[in-house]
């Protein structure tokens, strides 16, 4: 099978020896969207800026289409890149910016306008295709910059933070209008952001990096549920994680000897018979209870805690309760669940969740 792109281990060494990249590998089908997430500094950019052209790759192999591209130069790739701040030219219309690229790359005039034409009336730019960048908002800056991208029809489109100078209510609809285009379009796209909740809506696949290696790539729905390893649990998500061993199995679910008692969930791949784990749990999954309640008399898991602070946030309700170990605890769900005043701060409770939500994973 021919992949879009491919990354086989690729590496990068800046000259002071400070690696960027280490043993990166990825495989794009036609098509996808994929997001590179993680904190600052953690290569995701580095990454993007190799597979555009913009740094070179010390060691690895990059291939689009089968192609390897090691050593071609950024204006023969099949890809163009959109950045953050746009990089429009001020001096220049909307359309001689949409159509920069094509002019660059000798495209006949007749063949470039009709290109443009019909890039400005995808995106809804043609009435304001005269005037100049400056005189645009945000959102129609960022619809340009997209038009400029696709316009010369690359096989990948690069995309770094390009929603980042965009307000709350903008980044929302401009999130939603970039998904239909790319599905519309089916042009493959790879996409670096820092901010989760843009990555697991808009991605196919997340490629989660941490201090220049890849953690976990997976669908949005599975990074979520599933995490594995300890830097995503903690990363993704609002997670409890509780470090124990392993005790042994009951059916599906892994049994673990944790500080606060014996809790368990399910395993996410191998794991040894003994040894350290952590037992991950998402805020969503945990269930809470007026302390006493009997129906819980036979729950796997259970345990006891103190709310500490409760928030209703929109439609969401927030809870912090505090266990007899002093860790904090995060839960979240409708306010139809959890109704303001339910549980006050200071209210004892108990905590429970359904070990096939929880997932067990190396300790690492």
């Amino acid at each position: 099978m021919i992949f879009d792109l491919e990354l086989n281990s690729v590496g990068k060494v800046y000259d002071n020896g400070t690696p960027a990249v280490i043993d990166f590998n990825l495989s794009v089908r036609k098509g996808e969207f994929i997001a590179f997430l993680g904190p600052s500094g953690c290569g995701k950019t580095t990454t993007l800026r190799m597979i555009a052209g913009f740094e070179g790759i010390s060691s690895g192999d990059m291939l689009i289409r089968g192609e390897r591209m090691n050593d071609v130069p950024p204006q023969r790739r099949p890809t163009s890149m959109i950045f953050q701040n746009y990089a429009l030219f001020p001096h220049m219309s909307v359309r001689r910016n949409v159509g920069y690229g094509l002019e660059v790359k000798g495209i006949a005039r007749a063949e470039r306008e009709a290109k443009v034409d019909r890039i400005l009336a995808t995106l809804g730019l043609e009435d304001i295709a005269e005037r100049k960048p400056e005189k645009l908002s945000g959102g129609q800056r960022q619809r340009i910059a997209l038009a400029r991208g696709l316009v010369v029809e690359p096989d990948i489109l690069l995309l770094d933070e390009p929603l980042g100078a965009l307000d709350a209510n903008l980044r929302k609809a401009i999130q939603n209008e970039l998904k239909l285009l790319q599905k519309s379009l089916g042009v493959t796209f790879v996409f670096v952001t820092h901010a989760q909740s843009e990555a697991l809506a808009l991605s196919d696949r997340i490629v989660v990096m941490n201090q220049g290696r890849v953690e976990q790539v997976s669908p949005p729905h599975q990074l979520y549920t599933r995490p594995n390893t300890p830097f995503v649990a903690q990363f993704i998500g609002r997670n409890t994680v509780l470090s124990g061993e392993v005790a042994g199995s009951e059916g599906e679910d892994v049994v673990v000897t944790t500080g606060i008692g014996t809790l368990s969930g399910r395993a996410n791949g191998a794991l040894a018979s003994k040894g350290r784990v952590n037992l991950v749990v998402p805020a969503e999954a945990i269930e809470v209870h007026a302390a006493g309640e009997g129906v819980l008399a036979g729950a796997k898991n259970r345990i006891d805690a103190l709310i500490e602070r409760s928030d209703v946030v929109g439609h969401i309700a927030h809870l912090t309760a505090r266990l007899h170990d002093g860790r904090a605890v995060s839960l979240e769900a409708h306010v139809d669940k959890y109704r303001p005043g339910a549980f006050p701060a200071g209210t004892p409770v108990l905590l429970s969740w359904n070990p096939a939500e929880a997932t067990v994973i190396p300790a690492g």
